[in-house]
């Protein structure tokens, strides 16, 4: 078995638990009351974020050696992914969920970023395919993932604005409401 498999395997792996895990918390919290926004966006980031490991497996040849201290890093960036689902605790979800009255996170990395889940899968998705030499898929798909990115953050940031008591958020053609509440 090559290091692509085995280190794609377990990245596929490690997403699978992840969301199990948000879905029992968007069931808990849907359960309290909360409300999802954006919905029609879902569909299109799971799907680029499936591609993208395909990508991995149909693209870089099988033998490829890794470059070890690009996998390093990609491994630091697994645990600032979990220290910002630690941090979101019952609240992170892969979905935009929020939960009206619950305070916004304002602990671990929120503390010094608004959004460093994103800032997390951006450097994901480049540096797990320049570890393999992969350049165009780091390349492509950051690009893919920047216009996901773009709208997932602007609606919630109207979400959290909304949250944050500065008012309502102008209607929006697939809003159903606001982001990751705490």
């Amino acid at each position: 078995m090559s290091w692509l498999a085995v280190i794609v395997g377990l990245v596929a792996a490690q997403r699978l638990g992840e969301l199990a895990y948000a879905r029992r918390n968007t069931a808990r919290l849907l359960a309290r009351g909360a409300r999802e926004v954006g919905a029609g966006h879902y569909l299109p980031l799971v799907g680029l974020h499936v591609a993208w490991l395909a990508a991995m497996v149909l693209l870089v040849p099988a033998g490829t050696v890794p470059n070890w201290p690009l996998i390093g890093v990609y491994l630091l960036l697994q645990a600032a992914r979990v220290w910002v689902i630690r941090s979101l605790g019952p609240f992170w979800t892969t979905r935009l969920i929020t939960l009206p009255g619950a305070p916004l996170i304002r602990r671990g990395p929120y503390r010094f970023c608004r959004h460093p889940n994103y800032l997390v899968v951006v450097l994901e998705i480049a540096v797990l395919p320049l570890a393999f030499g992969a350049w165009e898929i780091a390349l492509v798909f950051s690009a893919l993932n920047a216009g996901v990115l773009a709208y997932r953050i602007r609606i919630e940031n109207a979400m959290l604005a909304e949250r944050a008591g500065e008012g309502p958020i102008s209607p929006s053609p697939d809003r159903e409401g606001p982001r990751k509440p705490a």
